[in-house]
């Protein structure tokens, strides 16, 4: 039997793929409010059952806060998959900026297609059940499931994943597999598939700027005593040069170039960083100056003042010199780059440059997450590219994320495996906000795209 039978029977089964995921988005697995704590068990419960009866070994899994959801199928041969997805959606607040109820969910017709409207649509179940209907598939057709697969589905994603690290920890060993597979992300520009290799880090840093030991009148002191919000914004303006090159010292030492091939298919995309800017009114791309807008968001780090304040900031005018000025900084890491050397560079690098009469008290301890950059030269990659290209009929490229997913950091430094993120959603699909909704076409698509995965990587 060939992919084309598996693909047919995908497109005969919609109807039926899409009354099972409505059934799973009627459950109202809010993970970070308590109250739906038992709907998050229910959930849990749901997809151990579904499953099940597609011969998956599945069991719930308790832990300190909701359930994991392992299952292990498939005939043992080739290479280990280990699929992710979570279960558990963000609140639904503000309720009245719904259209409809968000767990009642329907299909609806607008301007731009057929699209399936509620919470967690998109935002994990509509692209969790993706993979399982392209395994109920197969199933169907070649009566068995394809390779040897574990499935690992989260119940606290939306709400900082605190029972995940120490699971994979205790379970690494049953976890480990040759490569995962996330679908967690999304189309670029809505309309080319892509799988995200690299993610940056994170890492930040809250800190005081102390002179006087009291608030000063500015006409008994204005002139003759230090005022630390100049001290503070002198400083934290010399934090990049003029070309945008961030000034701590060593804070490119461990930053990669981008390969040349990738940059290429990078260009290729044609990313309208004019439209990109425009839609938040903003119109000059800032950053390091001889880099691409693509380079900036997704290969190299960053430097951010993300707050700043001091002084009076109530009604009215108070004429005082503050005796102290607060900031909040953080870094987006590529390569490399180890939050345990970037903090403390910018700490030096900051205090030498204090001047008399003033100190910097730091609120936090160093810590952070490191980049995640995939081994594409892992035929996998290649072959999963070239799968995603013959479904949607436009040539799939290896993106970057501006952002981070912890998950495919934890795959790494936890179980030592690479992480493939592929994803069908699309940026008005309004995750995390009203109305969400998951176009039809992608939850259709995204089924034939896992056929078409597996079938060359299993």
């Amino acid at each position: 039997m060939t992919l084309d039978a598996v693909l047919a029977r995908i497109d005969d089964d919609l109807p039926q793929a899409l009354d099972r995921l409505m059934e799973l988005l009627r459950i109202p697995s809010i993970s970070t409010d308590p109250a739906y704590k038992p709907d998050c068990a229910r959930a849990a419960d749901w997809l151990v059952a579904d499953l099940q009866a597609l011969g998956f070994d599945a069991a719930s899994r308790p832990t300190p806060g909701h359930p994991m959801v392992v299952a292990h199928g498939g005939d043992g041969t080739g290479r280990h998959l280990l699929f992710y997805g979570h279960y558990d959606v963000q609140p639904v607040d503000p309720l009245t900026l719904w259209d409809r109820d968000p767990f009642d969910p329907q299909v609806e017709t607008t301007a731009k297609g057929r699209v399936i409207r509620g919470r967690g649509s998109s935002d994990d179940k509509g692209q969790l059940m993706t993979f399982l209907e392209a395994c109920r598939a197969w199933k169907a057709v070649h009566g068995t499931l394809p390779g040897k697969l574990t499935i690992f589905l989260e119940g606290e994603e939306e709400s900082g994943s605190p029972s995940l690290i120490p699971f994979m920890k205790e379970n690494a060993a049953e976890l480990t597999a040759d490569l995962a597979l996330i679908c967690d992300t999304g189309l670029f520009e809505d309309a080319v598939p892509a799988i995200t290799t690299m993610l940056r880090g994170l890492c930040k840093t809250e800190f005081t700027l102390k002179a006087a030991n009291r608030d000063l009148h500015s006409g008994m002191y204005g002139g003759l005593a230090r005022n630390p919000i100049h001290v503070l914004t002198r400083i934290l303006s010399g934090l990049h040069d003029d070309q945008g090159r961030v000034q701590v010292p060593g804070f490119y030492d461990d930053v990669a170039e981008l390969p040349d091939s990738l940059r290429q298919q990078w260009q290729s995309l044609a990313f309208d960083h004019a439209k990109y800017l425009g839609d938040v009114g903003l119109s000059v791309p800032s950053g390091e100056s001889d880099r691409t807008p693509l380079e900036m968001i997704w290969s190299r780090p960053t430097a951010e003042v993300n707050g700043i304040w001091g002084g009076y900031t109530g009604a009215g005018f108070k004429t005082v010199l503050p005796s102290e000025a607060n900031a909040k900084v953080s870094f987006r890491l590529v390569s490399a780059q180890d939050p345990q050397k970037i903090i403390p560079a910018f700490r030096a690098w900051a205090e030498s440059q204090l001047p008399d009469d003033c100190e910097i008290i730091w609120h936090d301890a160093v810590e952070g997450s490191p980049a995640s950059v995939m081994e594409i030269g892992d035929p996998a990659f290649e072959l999963a590219r070239q799968a995603l290209t013959d479904e949607w009929g436009r040539s799939a490229a290896f993106v970057g994320a501006g952002g981070s997913i912890p998950i495919a950091g934890y795959f790494k430094s936890i179980l030592g495996m690479d992480a493939m993120l592929i994803g069908f959603g699309r940026d008005d699909d309004n995750i995390h906000s009203p109305n969400e909704k998951y176009d039809l076409e992608c939850f259709h698509k995204g089924i034939r795209s896992w056929a078409r995965v597996l079938a060359r990587l299993a």
